[in-house]
């Protein structure tokens, strides 16, 4: 991304912004609430007005956004069931079978949202991200309104779905994105500016009671904090 100006209802969230993303890596974006971290998820994926999309990319919300009428399978395949497209929804129906045995969902297929719980919601919602089978994957908060524990399972099963997949994932967590990140960039300000890259050693996802961890999320704390 080079260069990108950002605009929302008139304000101004960013401005002349240029930041890579590593390939098949987890770039993780932190930043207090309203800083700007939506905008500028929304702007890669296309979803703000005059903006297009890099190029074919997956995108879980904050919330699973589950059909309340569809079972669950049928929530997983409702990207092409949206787009119309019969032949591809049947070639995708046995990866999003095994997507769902992979989030423990396998005895759930027919059952509504309804009958879930927020995990179990979380775990189809990340299935149905996932059969998109795009390379590039924009997560939005995805975990942020589930229990501490709950949480954790769900960052350790995404950790392993999307490993070799370019992923950016939006988060106001500071050890979520130690957990999840192989790179982390704090945003502040009005317009917000990037932090540099902060790389926590070792691979995704990362032991939360690590010594090495806990320092640097005191850092990413104080950062916060201050706005700096």
């Amino acid at each position: 991304m080079r260069s990108a100006h950002i605009v929302l209802d008139g304000h101004v969230v960013a401005e002349n912004l240029s930041l890579d993303f590593p390939a098949g890596r987890t770039t993780c974006l932190l930043g207090r609430s309203g800083v700007g971290k939506t905008s500028l998820l929304r702007y890669l994926a296309g979803l703000l007005p005059g903006t297009e999309a890099a190029g074919p990319v997956a995108y879980m919300a904050q919330r699973d956004l589950l059909l309340p009428w569809l079972g669950v399978l049928d929530n997983v395949l409702l990207g092409y069931r949206l787009r119309r497209d019969e032949a591809a929804r049947r070639a995708a129906e046995p990866r999003a079978r095994a997507l769902l045995a992979e989030v423990g969902l396998e005895d759930r297929l027919n059952h509504l949202p309804s009958t879930l719980s927020g995990g179990m919601r979380q775990r189809a919602a990340l299935a149905r991200t996932l059969c998109e089978d795009r390379q590039i994957v924009l997560m939005d908060e995805p975990f942020g309104h589930l229990d501490a524990v709950t949480r954790f399972d769900l960052q350790d099963l995404a950790a392993h779905l999307l490993r070799g997949r370019t992923v950016v994932m939006v988060t106001h967590d500071p050890l979520e994105a130690l957990r999840m990140g192989h790179e982390i960039h704090v945003l502040s300000g009005s317009p917000f500016a990037l932090g540099p890259a902060i790389v926590p050693a070792g691979d995704v996802p990362r032991d939360p009671a690590d010594a090495g961890l806990l320092t640097l999320q005191g850092r990413l704390i104080g950062q916060l904090r201050s706005g700096s």
